[in-house]
């Protein structure tokens, strides 16, 4: 395993890199496409969020993959290296495991413990796999991580101290208040309709807000989200509620009747300008301010927002310095303890499989000696009856499968202890083992794994007799 990590999220850089740095969904697809075109790299993967972006590889150079892949992120970020270069954390092997382990847990994010991450590492291995740049390596990675996230969940009380993104930047909106009461019979404006808006307007419906106006560039999602929001026995918990959806033209005239708005688009520019906010605020009649929380990378509201009288702006900036201070929960240690377990067991795993192409192309060889020998064995008795010949074939085949035994899955425990790696190379020696026989199973083992090659003659099923 040579696994690679290069990134930057809110833990290593200003919030000014990382909107800066933001990769739109075709970038991400053309970063991916041109980190397998680079030589030290054989799979990728990208992990963006409004908080981080990271691209996974699978290198057989460390130096040479850190730079190729540090200028991809710069060159697709359109973030200059140099400038770049400060705020790139880079893991590698099993430091890179545990690092996607902690982060699939919510460790590492901005509001620890929080969920929405498992999605979004879903979604990342979705695009790899859907643009045929994830191998053996990164499937197995990134599944597991998705694994060991729901077990932390489910183990632990990590939920305790974690919470959407959503829901703290409502808290803090509410300034310590409950939401709920805070929210009670207010017009909220959601704009966008991608998987945070929906998660931003079902919370508000939860807490109680009267009305719900969704806008959206493309007018038929927006619409689709108001009908589930007002589905009957949906999220909503006003008496009264309604939702509605109006195309993105009509955002100005809407913020004015709102009293809460949220924004989370795929924009490269600004959605609200700080003077639209300041025409909604003249506009009102009530005397409360008009509440705002930007939660798109890179920002769809004005930072100078927060300068206007009548308005308060909570962005993924405000969010990065309250969550600082959040506490953080006992549980955060029995989460740390279960990564750990699990980045060990993955290690393990991973050397092990790493000699299964070798253990492969040996029963293939002694099979081949085998038939070999029967066939030279019939050339010399050809009064020999079939069923003699059955009687022989599979008594030698029985004395081979109890020599082999024994090695064969030694060498499999060993393999998985650190520093295992170097008994498949010692069987190859030992054997005489074509490399190129070794190569063609493992590449039939990828293809087995949802990869393009073709099936192996010989696959890892066949070593299930060894695991006794």
């Amino acid at each position: 395993m040579s696994l690679l990590v290069v990134g930057l999220s809110h833990r290593s850089a200003p919030v000014s890199i990382l909107e800066r740095a933001a990769l739109s969904a075709d970038a991400q697809a053309k970063l991916l496409q041109d980190a397998l075109a680079v030589e030290p790299v054989t799979e990728a993967s990208v992990l963006a969020t409004c908080n981080r972006i990271e691209l996974y590889a699978d290198v057989d150079k460390f130096h040479a993959g850190v730079a190729e892949v540090s200028t991809l992120l710069a060159r697709h970020s359109g973030v200059g290296l140099d400038e770049l270069t400060p705020y790139l954390y880079v893991h590698y092997e099993d430091r890179a495991v545990h690092h996607l382990f902690s982060v699939a847990c919510g460790l590492d994010s901005m509001v620890v413990g929080e969920g929405q991450i498992l999605g979004q590492i879903k979604d990342s291995l979705a695009t790899a796999q859907r643009l045929h740049t994830a191998g053996r390596l990164l499937n197995d990675l990134f599944q597991q991580s998705l694994r060991v996230g729901k077990r932390a969940h489910s183990e632990t009380g990590i939920d305790r101290a974690g919470q959407s993104l959503v829901t703290f930047g409502l808290e803090q909106l509410a300034q310590g208040g409950q939401v709920a009461d805070w929210a009670a019979k207010k017009r909220a404006l959601i704009i966008g309709a991608g998987s945070m808006s929906s998660l931003a307007a079902a919370t508000l419906a939860r807490a109680g807000v009267q009305e719900i106006v969704v806008a959206n560039r493309t007018l038929e999602r927006a619409e689709r989200l108001a009908e589930i929001l007002a589905q009957p026995g949906g999220a909503a918990a006003a008496e009264g509620f309604a939702a509605r959806a109006v195309p993105m033209a009509s955002v100005s005239g809407e913020l004015a009747r709102a009293d809460i708005a949220v924004s989370c688009t795929g924009a490269t520019g600004l959605v609200l300008t700080a003077e639209a906010v300041a025409a909604a605020v003249a506009g009102r009649t009530d005397g409360d301010p008009l509440a705002l929380l930007d939660l798109a990378m890179p920002r769809d509201v004005d930072a100078a927002v927060h300068r206007v009288a009548g308005a308060r702006l909570v962005d993924i900036e405000s969010l990065a310095e309250a969550s600082a201070d959040a506490p953080m929960a006992a549980d955060v240690d029995a989460v740390r303890t279960l990564v750990s377990e699990e980045v060990a067991a993955f290690g393990a795993a991973q050397r092990a499989a790493h000699i299964t192409p070798t253990v492969v192309a040996l029963r293939t060889m002694a099979a081949d000696v085998v038939a070999g020998e029967m066939g030279r064995l019939r050339g010399r008795l050809p009064d020999l009856g079939e069923r003699e010949q059955a009687e022989i074939t599979q008594t030698v085949r029985r004395v081979v499968d109890k020599l082999l035994h024994a090695p064969t899955v030694r060498v499999k425990q060993l393999a998985g202890e650190p520093g295992g790696a170097g008994y498949a190379d010692a069987l190859r020696t030992l054997f005489d083992l074509d490399p190129q026989t070794v190569a063609a199973v493992s590449r039939a083992d990828h293809g087995a794994r949802g990869d393009s090659a073709a099936p192996a003659r010989t696959t890892t099923d066949d070593l299930n007799r060894d695991r006794s």
